[in-house]
């Protein structure tokens, strides 16, 4: 059996010392937008991954979760930066190649607690959807900062040198 996940370079440190598969990973009900149940931090014995992409049993009990329960097999995603693992959803994962995730303003985290579709139903008027947005933020499940999400293929809008991005008036 393979334990690759062991080895992974962002997860160095972080497996439980006298359970080298088992690691703490950020569960949620879904960001702040979605739910108003804070996240919570589970232990998780990992059993399946493919890269930054793992699959694992959580073993203690959430708090106040109420899709999250311990026993329940989860999957989850190590960013590319941020602090832990991230639980993540199937529609999160299918939605997640189309859209560039710049990092929390405040933590630095990468992943989305919620999928984009979901993010633009709840941010958006009713009928949005048709326009497709090519730009939009979120708030951070983890610390309540700002991120910004952009469509892959659309273009980056930079602003002349000195001038803040529409986004960032409050910098």
């Amino acid at each position: 059996m393979s334990v690759h996940w062991r080895h992974h370079p962002r997860l160095k440190g972080r497996f439980h010392e006298q359970a080298p598969d088992d690691i703490q990973v950020l569960v949620h009900d879904g960001g702040p937008r979605l739910s108003r149940v804070k996240p919570e931090v589970v232990w998780v014995r990992v059993t399946s991954g493919d890269g930054d992409l793992l699959g694992g049993t959580v073993l203690n009990r959430p708090k106040e979760l109420a899709t999250v329960s311990a026993g329940a097999t989860i999957r989850f995603k190590v960013p590319a930066s941020g602090e832990l693992p991230l639980l993540v959803t199937d529609r999160y994962l299918s939605e997640r190649p189309d859209w560039i995730i710049q990092p929390c303003s405040r933590c630095g985290l990468t992943e989305l607690f919620d999928a984009p579709s979901d993010l633009l139903r709840v941010v958006f008027p009713p009928g949005a959807e048709q326009m497709e947005p090519e730009v939009f933020t979120a708030i951070c499940g983890w610390c309540g900062g700002v991120q910004v999400v952009q469509r892959v293929g659309t273009e980056a809008f930079e602003p002349a040198a000195g001038r803040k991005r529409w986004w960032q008036f409050w910098r």
